[in-house]
């Protein structure tokens, strides 16, 4: 009886929930026309339709993020078509753009908020230090391609700019909580009220305790971390043209990891230690947006960003100061002008826990960067062909003056179609590590086939003083199109052509006593090409399917060095997204993504690792019994119990990535 009594609730509770949600419009109602005008900002630093954008621009939308069931930005990337992304352990993260991946990947230019989030260091980011409330996030922008013309220096292979919402989108609580096998136990708060007339305002606060991989012998990786984090923010009209956004973010992390190290104290030349490292920093920006008319405006915006890093080889402290203006105005009525000026400053203090493994010299820098860009779109026939031309000019203290100019057209001969071509020059500038650093990764033990004396040999990385900019001219050509109201296709083919790319060659050797330093100097010998395609369509099969399908090809030709090679990325992947609502309270997604074989260069390993090609698959089903509750269950990697899909370059051994389920619950108040 009571089986029969709950089968009839159910059963009532489904027939009951259209009436409940007739009022709400989620992004699968909406018709493909209004998702392909979406407003992006990142591609031309101002407003435009996604489908008037000569650029290869993916958009992964708020709906995107949750209906996915992810927990961290990373594997939100994973929607993107053209970005490479694995996970090396439970608290890194490997993210690239085009090829050229790795834990200290560094052409790939990543914004939260229109806030640089890279190290100088490596000219990367430490995607387990960057974490927004997922909630919170409007839509990440991903450009495939060179952004420099309008970023800069290492926006090379593309740039990515995680937007969160206005916080009058987000007025009232939430509140989520959840845990699983992996993801031991994670929750957020969130509250967001009208401060004023004209000012609206939200702080959150988040935290997560999240469990260890396993290395390939199935022993402990001893990776398990935890964070809490808190922000806020408030935008204001203070006149009905000036618009004042401020936001600021803090947190603090503690981050296991099981490190290996060349040692000349250890029996067989290598060092086991487990670390356990501290991370916290925090954020606040301003941004002032002014309007003059509909096609004239401009923006003022100053961050200070402050991060310290605690681990056992480096002990970090790092504070960034960055001024930007950009202004924007209309010439002629067929010139669309952009053009801005910047400063950034980068103070950073090292010490080191263990200098005979890793050091910088000088421990502490203090850089200057100077910016400016002009870019202007010339809408040659009206409605049908225009032309943009562009430049950012830059100086920094490695490599003094770099410029990065960009040209770009785009055809319609139909307001369903697109044409676009692009050719671009891009820059990466020298990071610290190849200007200062003196890195021991591996030791030749004595009376070996590789060391014939008697004394083992340390072989070292150097920074050098010389090395300059690597180099890109990248050509693109792109195609979007909807076929119908339920079907678009966006394409994009690409050849890029880099040269003086980073090597090592063979420095200075020196005598210890009892053992022998030979350094490998960083130089700028090395070039090579990549060519390829990217492909993404969204069908509206019917009005409770949905279909999201991406798929790259990327063949790389980058050459190898006596002493120095790049990872070869994978030459295909695709990723297969449906969103399923047989009911308006119910939502079930299927996600299947496949990687190709990845072969990733590894101090201790000449011959480095060869990655398996890999399918899996990830779902997850949320039922809403009321408006404003949701439960989820979602399940992660579930066609393998683990799988290897990379390794760091030097000094962690390899870890699997295990299949995860975790439950979720979310109260809006």
């Amino acid at each position: 009886m009571k089986k029969h009594n709950l089968s009839f609730l159910l059963l009532l509770l489904m027939q009951q929930t259209p009436c409940i949600y007739a009022s709400e419009k989620a992004a699968y109602d909406m018709q493909l026309e209004e998702l392909l005008n979406v407003q992006v900002t990142s591609a031309t630093k101002k407003a435009q339709a996604l489908s008037d954008t000569a650029a290869a621009i993916f958009v992964i939308s708020h709906e995107d993020i949750q209906r996915s069931g992810v927990t961290n930005i990373p594997d939100a990337l994973r929607m993107a078509p053209g970005l490479d992304v694995a996970r090396i352990d439970a608290n890194k993260w490997a993210v690239s753009a085009r090829g050229f991946n790795g834990r200290f990947a560094n052409k790939l230019l990543v914004l939260i908020d229109g806030r640089s989030i890279y190290t100088q260091a490596f000219t990367g980011v430490y995607w387990e230090n960057q974490d927004v409330m997922l909630e919170d996030v409007d839509r990440i922008e991903v450009i495939r391609g060179p952004g420099a013309a309008l970023w800069g220096a290492n926006a090379v292979n593309g740039m990515i700019n995680i937007i969160t919402k206005h916080s009058a989108d987000t007025q009232g609580g939430l509140l989520s909580a959840g845990g699983g096998n992996k993801e031991s136990g994670f929750g957020s708060l969130r509250y967001g009220a009208q401060l004023g007339k004209d000012t609206t305002g939200r702080i959150y606060v988040k935290g997560f305790q999240r469990d260890n991989f396993e290395h390939l012998d199935g022993t402990n990786a001893n990776d398990q971390w935890n964070k809490i984090q808190g922000g806020f923010r408030v935008d204001s009209f203070i006149t009905p043209k000036d618009a004042l956004t401020i936001i600021g973010d803090g947190y603090f992390s503690k981050i296991n990891q099981n490190l290996l190290f060349a040692s000349f104290d250890s029996p067989n030349y290598y060092e086991t230690v487990d670390d356990s490292a501290n991370t916290s920093g925090g954020n606040v920006i301003s941004r002032l947006e002014h309007t003059f008319s509909p096609t004239s405006n401009y923006k003022l915006q100053f961050y200070y960003d402050v991060y310290h890093r605690n681990e056992i080889i480096d002990h970090e402290l790092r504070q960034t100061v960055d001024i930007d203006f950009q202004h924007r105005f209309s010439f002629f009525d067929w010139h669309d002008i952009v053009w801005g000026l910047g400063y950034r400053n980068l103070d950073t203090q090292n010490s080191f826990g263990r200098p005979m493994v890793f050091t910088l010299i000088p421990a502490n820098r203090n850089d200057h960067y100077f910016s400016a860009f002009v870019q202007d779109e010339m809408a040659i026939v009206d409605n049908t062909l225009w032309f943009t031309l562009g430049s950012k000019f830059e100086h920094n203290d490695y490599t003094g003056f770099e410029f990065q100019p960009t040209a770009r057209v785009m055809w319609s001969p139909h307001q369903q179609h697109r044409a676009w071509a692009a050719v671009s020059r891009a820059v990466r500038t020298p990071s610290t590590d190849e200007a200062s650093i003196r890195n021991t990764f591996q030791i030749m033990p004595p009376d070996s086939a590789q060391n014939q004396s008697p004394f083992p040999v340390g072989i070292a990385t150097q920074g050098s003083s010389t090395f300059k900019a690597e180099t890109l001219i990248a050509y693109e050509l792109g195609y979007r199109l909807s076929l119908s109201k339920a079907l678009s296709l966006d394409f994009t083919a690409f050849y890029n052509d880099y040269r003086s790319l980073r090597s090592l060659s063979l420095g200075d050797s020196s005598f210890h006593g009892s053992y022998v330093i030979q350094s490998l100097v960083f130089d700028n010998s090395n070039s090579g090409d990549t060519y390829g395609f990217e492909a993404a369509s969204v069908w509206q099969m019917n009005e409770w399917l949905r279909w999201n399908l991406s798929y790259s090809y990327l063949n790389s030709q980058i050459n190898e060095t006596l002493f120095y090679r790049e990872a070869v990325p994978p030459q295909q992947k695709f990723s297969l997204r449906a969103e399923v609502n047989p009911w308006q309270a119910v939502h079930f997604d299927l996600w299947l993504r496949y990687m190709d074989r990845i072969n990733v260069p590894y101090a201790l390993n000449d011959a480095g690792y060869q990655i398996a090609s890999y399918l899996t698959m990830d779902l997850r089903l949320a039922w809403k019994p009321q408006q404003h509750w949701e439960l989820s269950l979602t399940g992660q990697n579930l066609l393998d119990n683990r799988h290897l899909e990379y390794v760091q370059e030097v000094y962690t051994k390899p870890t699997e990535v295990p299949r995860g389920i975790y439950g979720k619950i979310s109260w809006q108040f």
